[in-house]
C-alpha cells in the first residue's frame, strides 16, 4: 500500500502516518519519529569500529540503547565505510544457495556478487550471537539486520529479526528479494551510488541529477522488490546520506529529501557521524575534518533537519540526544500538519 503525501499551505511534502508491516507486527510510523539505535558488531566501523565486536559488549550496548529510549535496533556485521571492499567480488553470488529467491528474477540488470571484505559465514558468526543474546534479554525488541547478503538475512529472520536493511538496496544479491518476501519480513531499500571502492572517484552532481539519481534508483529497488513478492507495506526507503554521494551533494539531498515522499512509502535517514558532517566543521578543528567522536552536535542538527523534510525513522549512533532532539522536531512537524 503506498502512502498518501502531505502538503503544507506553503505547498512543501511532509510526511503522514503510514503502517510498516514487519515480520511478526505493524508499526505506525508519522506519529512521531521512530528511533533506531546503530550497533556495529565490527572491527573496522568508521564510527566504532572494535568497540562492540565481542557478543557480550554488543548485547550490552544494544541494551543501553533501548533503555536510553531507542524504538529499534540495527545490527551490522560487516563495514560498508568508503572505501571497503562491500560489494565486491569474482561474479559470484554473495547468498550462497538461492533457496527462497523469487521464481524469475526481474527483467533488469542486477548486479551478482561474491564474497566481500568477509564471508558470509563470517558475517553470521559476528551477527547472530548478539541477535540471539538481545532477544533472550528482550523477546519484545524490534530488531533489523543490516546486511545485503541474503543467506545472512534468512539466517538472521530465522532467528528472530523483523527487519533487513539493505544498503544496495537489492542490488548486490539477487536472491535478496526473494528471501525478504518469503519471510514477510520489514525492508529498508538503501540508495547507494555505486560500491565503496568506487566513492571517491565518483564526479559531483547538480542537485536535480542527483535528486532525480536518488529517486530512479529507490524506484528501481522499490519496483524490484515488489516484482519479488515484498508487500508494498513492507518496505521503507533510505536515500543513502554518505553511501556514494559527496560532500555537499548530501546536504543538497537533504534540503530536498521531502519531494522523495511522493514516492509512497515512509523515509528513514541516517546521517549520524557521517563524514560530510565531520567536513562542514573544518573551520573549528584547524582546517581538518572533525573526527568522529567529535561529529555528535552536528550528527543531531542534520538528524532534525531530516526530520523536517519529511523522515519517519532517524539512524543514530547516540540514542538519548536523538530521543530529544526527535521529540523538538516532531512537536514542529505537529503544528505543520495543523496548518495543512
Amino acid at each position: 500500500m503506498l502512502c498518501e503525501v502531505g502538503v503544507t499551505q506553503e505547498g512543501e511534502f511532509r510526511r503522514t502516518i503510514c503502517s510498516w508491516r514487519l515480520r511478526s507486527r505493524t508499526l505506525e510510523l508519522g506519529l512521531r519519529t521512530l528511533v533506531m539505535g546503530v550497533v556495529n558488531i565490527t572491527p573496522d566501523s568508521f564510527s566504532d569500529g572494535g568497540a562492540f565486536l565481542a557478543p557480550e559488549a554488543a548485547v550490552a550496548h544494544a541494551l543501553r540503547l533501548l533503555d536510553e529510549g531507542a524504538d529499534l535496533l540495527d545490527l551490522g556485521a560487516e563495514s560498508t565505510r568508503p572505501d571497503s571492499l562491500a560489494g565486491l567480488g569474482a561474479g559470484g553470488r554473495v547468498g550462497g544457495d538461492n533457496d527462497g529467491a523469487a521464481e524469475a528474477q526481474p527483467a533488469f540488470a542486477i548486479d551478482p556478487i561474491g564474497v566481500g571484505s568477509i564471508t558470509a559465514d563470517e558475517e553470521q558468526a559476528r551477527l547472530l550471537p548478539v541477535l540471539e543474546g538481545l532477544l533472550k534479554a528482550r523477546p519484545e525488541a524490534v530488531v533489523s539486520v543490516d546486511t545485503y547478503r541474503a543467506a545472512t538475512a534468512r539466517a538472521a529472520i530465522a532467528a528472530g529479526a523483523e527487519i533487513v536493511n539493505d544498503v544496495s538496496g537489492f542490488c548486490w544479491d539477487p536472491a535478496m528479494a526473494g528471501v525478504c518476501a518469503h519471510a514477510g519480513c520489514g525492508v529498508v531499500l538503501m540508495h547507494t551510488r555505486g560500491r565503496p571502492d568506487e566513492w571517491k572517484a565518483q564526479t559531483q552532481l547538480e542537485p536535480d541529477d542527483l535528486l532525480k539519481l536518488v529517486r530512479t534508483g529507490l524506484q528501481a529497488s522499490f519496483d524490484r522488490a515488489l516484482s519479488a513478492g515484498v508487500g508494498a507495506e513492507s518496505i521503507v526507503l533510505d536515500p543513502g546520506y554518505g553511501f556514494g554521494k559527496r560532500g555537499e551533494e548530501n546536504f543538497a539531498l537533504l534540503a530536498r529529501q521531502a519531494e522523495l515522499l511522493t514516492l509512497g512509502r515512509p523515509l528513514l535517514a541516517g546521517v549520524s557521524r557521517k563524514s560530510f558532517l565531520g567536513r562542514t566543521l573544518a573551520s573549528l578543528h584547524g582546517g581538518n575534518p572533525a573526527p568522529v567522536n567529535e561529529r555528535e552536535t552536528a550528527s543531531v542538527a542534520a538528524m532534525v533537519a531530516a526530520i523536517l523534510h519529511g523522515a519517519s525513522l532517524v539512524r543514530v549512533h547516540t540514542v538519548r540526544a536523538a530521543v530529544e532532539a526527535a521529540n523538538v522536531a516532531d512537536a514542529i512537524e505537529e503544528q505543520r500538519a495543523r496548518q495543512t
